[in-house]
């Protein structure tokens, strides 16, 4: 699980209701089950409206992604590469054919097969390169959808106190105008807290997993195709560590990885 994301909603949700605490307020006070249904319930419609029904089937998805920890540790792959590279420099390209069942990464894997059936430079190059673009373009498909969310989420709030405040004026010989009112504002606390609270920054945090994927693969394709262009693993290595920060370059230099 990724701590950061938990803790983070769970924070932010203490702490606004901690408030309200604090200043003598009831938490039963913050619960309106209309409110709820329409803002939650209107920003799941009209969100699902943008886009189509099998993308807004991969929500649980999306939140799985956003919630678990993801191992892509680059310094891991750079070493990794490395030692394939050292490989293939000192048996051959065949040789790494007996290295693939051993190799985790799914997409270095495939890379690999590609150079050891002897596929061409520009061939290996453009398969390697249209897959990152569509995991990108698949990647983007769920940030927006949760930008999409946290814009109508204040919307709906809005709407459903709007909705209130017309019940409240329409009774106004009641002695009850003060409670009516502010429940009334519910709806927008729910619509404008959710989008800040979850919304968008579950889309934040889809955009850092997609950067942290992409900036993986980006490594594993030119190292690939330098491997398939026989380049010294020392140059190999150097290139890929400027994909690095500098803090994390001499990662690379802790162990060797064997596969």
């Amino acid at each position: 699980m990724d701590l950061a994301t938990i803790i983070g909603i769970v924070l932010a949700v203490f702490s606004l209701l901690f408030s309200v605490v604090i200043e003598g307020g009831h938490l039963a006070s913050l619960v309106n089950i209309p409110a709820a249904i329409i803002v939650f319930g209107g920003t799941l419609g009209a969100t699902m409206t943008c886009f189509r029904l099998k993308d807004f089937m991969r929500l649980p998805v999306w939140l799985r992604v956003a919630i678990k920890e993801r191992n892509t540790d680059s310094s891991e792959i750079i070493r990794t590469i490395v030692v394939l590279a050292e490989t293939a420099r000192r048996e051959g390209i065949l040789k790494l054919e007996n290295m693939l069942e051993e190799l985790e990464n799914d997409f270095l894997r495939q890379g690999v097969t590609l150079v050891v059936d002897g596929t061409d430079y520009e061939i290996t190059k453009t398969i390697l390169k249209t897959e990152l673009d569509l995991m990108q373009e698949r990647h983007q498909t769920g940030i927006k959808f949760f930008e999409a969310a946290g814009g109508y989420a204040p919307t709906m709030g809005i709407i459903g106190t709007v909705m209130g405040l017309v019940h409240v004026l329409g009774q106004l010989e009641s002695g009850n105008l003060g409670q009516a009112i502010a429940t009334a504002f519910i709806a927008t606390f729910y619509g404008v807290s959710s989008a800040n609270i979850f919304w968008l920054p579950i889309s934040s945090k889809l955009k850092v997993r997609s950067n942290q994927e992409s900036i993986a693969r980006e490594i594993i394709i030119e190292g690939v195709l330098s491997i398939q262009a026989g380049e010294s693993p020392r140059i190999i290595e150097d290139r890929l560590k400027s994909f690095l920060p500098p803090v994390d370059r001499n990662k690379s230099d802790e162990q060797v990885v064997t596969v």
